[in-house]
């Protein structure tokens, strides 16, 4: 076995592939940009050596570096991880030119299967049944859009050498063709060094299924079940489970033994994904090839119990696969959340910045839960804008669809994030959306119930009571605390106020706790409204705590927990809720409190995010109609294109192509 491998990545997948190396007993050696001089992988690696500059263009993306990386050091093969180089057959083939070997498939299935439009012609030639589209060079927008009306719209558009939903574009009709046509070309060139893009037909209210195949150096090549990234965002992956709860068994191996078939015909060695789109009555045809492993592979190893990084390096070194397809058994089901540095209240746009609290659920198994974390961040580390910006992965695993979603919106209730933006408020409403539970998904399904954007979720009736009781447990426990200072008398003496009025939001909750308590761990009753009998409320929560958790009634609950003034914020389930814990006559006074309006910014353009302004594209004193493009900026490889809200006329403009801009940098003033 390899004595030292090198990993030629960073963030969360470097530290994934170094777990499984430490286990194997392989070093390892980890490369790092300027930004990532005191990044986790960094420590963790055995080595790293610095390779350049933060832009990946200059450090993670050149061969040569990584090249010199292995002989400087003595490592004898690479692991790229996913993205980066991970799909360059130049680079496969310039690792074997230097005696070092490629922890992944060989150059002619990378080239085979890693360029989609080539991928497909090997599908169509193996007998798969795949999409409709056009694989030739498009000229131009307008041969773009003559190929649209030729396949019929819908259509996509993707580039060649693409991934993670960079340069890809649905259109619907030839404004929007001409449009996608030019923004997935530049996508596709600042991502991957390669502009080349195809159109075909986009599957109405589809489900993107993939099957993980693995193969080795001898033939063998098996399945190992599917997973489903049906919910999406931008054609980016957000949550993915497996197994899928569309497939039946019959299906599912259909859709595998194609899978094997094609992997065959490229005499494929090592992980990779075959990507299906399906349709509501299952019927399924090919995408593209993923020669790397993928983002959501945890899924897999939870309900298969393989490691697929192992699998990779014992490949890479020459064995045989010590699986058979009858080995492979699917045990419970797992689904994983992309924890993402972005605001999803600013239409999920990039969020950067110093990661001041992070603490994420513990890992481990409680029972029949497991709950797994693959990061690649700690508390204080930064989030940069060079790279991408996912944060972690958090995974569950249970017997059941429904047990494993239910343990993946407490893990979520236990992350705690702050500093910057994060998507979990948008994952914890995912998780008790009841079309998600009921696994009805298309990769339609963002758009389609989230039409307006996410604004946050609005407390549940049946939650009212679990915040209204969590806030009080605190106050009380505060109130405990103060009278208990030297020098104060303690007023009650151990008995408790009865009458209190908890406001949840704008709404006013009369509890009664009619009975005494004990500090910590506090224990009381409480009597809402409507409630025949008290309630039992139970906590070891301490002052100062992040998260809050104790029983209230029969139910076990995880809150965060954010001190403001006169009160707590608490988040819980996707929802923040600033609770206040008043007395009655206070409560009385609060409700005549006037409500501060928000600042009108509607005469302004203002920058949605950390970001680099591509263009601007209007003039001063330009009449513009609602709709019309003002500007662009580019975030994290994305260019997000700004457009009017309305009819307006242009006053001033504020910024120039090439600024970088902070978040609600004025961009442009209208009258």
């Amino acid at each position: 076995m390899f004595k030292k491998i090198l990993i030629a990545n960073r963030g969360e997948i470097a530290c994934r592939v170094i777990k499984t190396a430490r286990k194997m007993g392989i070093k390892t050696v980890a490369v790092y940009s300027d930004a990532d001089r005191d990044a986790v992988h960094v420590e963790m690696a055995d080595e790293a050596v610095h390779i350049g500059p933060p832009a990946a263009a200059q450090s993670y993306l050149l061969a040569d570096k990584i090249i010199e990386a292995c002989k400087a050091t003595g490592a004898e093969a690479v692991h790229p991880g996913y993205g980066f180089l991970s799909e360059r057959a130049s680079f496969c083939q310039a690792l074997k030119d230097n005696g070092i070997v490629f922890i992944g498939p060989n150059p002619r299935a990378i080239e085979a299967m890693g360029d989609k439009i080539e991928s497909k012609k090997f599908a169509n030639a193996a007998n798969v049944s795949t999409v409709p589209g056009f694989l030739g060079v498009i000229e131009d927008a307008e041969h773009a859009v003559k190929i649209a009306n030729e396949i019929g719209y819908p259509v996509m558009i993707k580039a060649s050498a693409g991934g993670g939903g960079k340069g890809m574009r649905i259109a619907w009709n030839d404004a929007e063709c001409r449009e996608g046509f030019v923004l997935s070309k530049n996508e596709a060139a600042a991502s991957f060094g390669d502009d080349r893009v195809f159109v075909e037909k986009f599957i109405v209210d589809p489900r993107h299924i993939e099957i993980q195949v693995l193969g080795d150096k001898h033939g063998n090549v098996i399945y190992l079940g599917e997973r489903e990234c049906s919910i999406q965002r931008r054609n980016q992956k957000v949550i993915e489970e497996a197994p899928s709860p569309l497939l039946d068994e019959a299906t599912r191996k259909r859709m595998g033994e194609q899978a094997v078939a094609l992997a065959k015909a490229v005499d494929y060695d090592s992980a990779g994904t075959v990507e299906f789109v399906a349709d509501q009555n299952k019927n399924f045809y090919f995408l593209e090839m993923n020669t790397r492993l993928q983002v959501e592979h945890p899924v897999t190893e939870l309900i298969t119990g393989v490691d697929l990084v192992e699998q990779m390096i014992r490949v890479a070194y020459g064995e045989k696969l010590a699986l058979t397809q009858a080995d492979v058994k699917l045990d419970g089901w797992a689904v994983e959340s992309r924890i993402y540095a972005e605001d999803p209240f600013r239409n999920f746009l990039p969020s950067i910045g110093r990661l001041t609290r992070y603490r994420p659920p513990e890992e481990g198994s409680d029972g029949e839960i497991t709950v797994r974390n693959d990061t690649g961040v700690t508390e204080g580390g930064e989030i940069s804008m060079f790279y991408d910006p996912m944060i972690a992965k958090l995974v569950t695993h249970a017997p059941t669809r429904a047990q494993a979603i239910e343990a993946q919106a407490d893990a979520l209730d236990a992350f705690v994030i702050d500093g910057i933006q994060h998507n979990i408020p948008f994952l914890a409403s995912l998780m008790g959306h009841e079309r998600w539970k009921s696994g009805k998904l298309s990769t339609g399904f963002i758009k389609e119930e989230y039409p307006d954007g996410f604004h946050g979720n609005v407390p549940q009736v049946e939650d009212m009571k679990l915040l209204a009781a969590v806030a009080l447990s605190i106050e009380i426990q505060r109130k405990d605390r103060l009278d208990n200072l030297p020098g104060r008398l303690r007023p009650h003496s151990g008995e408790l106020r009865e009458d209190w009025v908890v406001k949840v939001g704008g709404d006013y909750v009369d509890v009664k706790v009619p009975s005494g308590f004990v500090g910590v761990p506090l224990e009381i009753d409480a009597l809402f409204p409507g409630d025949v009998e008290p309630v039992a409320i139970s906590t070891r929560y301490q002052q100062g705590e992040l998260l809050w958790t104790g029983m209230v009634g029969e139910r076990e609950v995880t809150m965060q927990v954010r001190p403001v003034l006169n009160g707590v914020e608490l988040r819980y389930r996707g929802a923040t809720s600033v609770v206040k814990v008043l007395l009655p006559f206070t409560a009385q006074l609060d409700k005549l409190m006037p409500i501060k309006a928000p600042p009108d910014t509607s005469k302004y353009l203002l920058c949605p995010m950390p970001g680099l302004v591509i263009s601007i594209d209007v003039a001063e004193g330009e009449e513009i109609k609602a709709g019309s493009t003002l500007a662009v900026v580019e975030a994290m490889k994305m260019q997000n294109v700004l457009r009017a809200e309305r009819d307006c006329k242009v006053k001033s403009i504020k910024a120039k192509a090439g600024d970088s801009l902070a978040v609600d940098a004025v961009i442009i003033e209208f009258e």
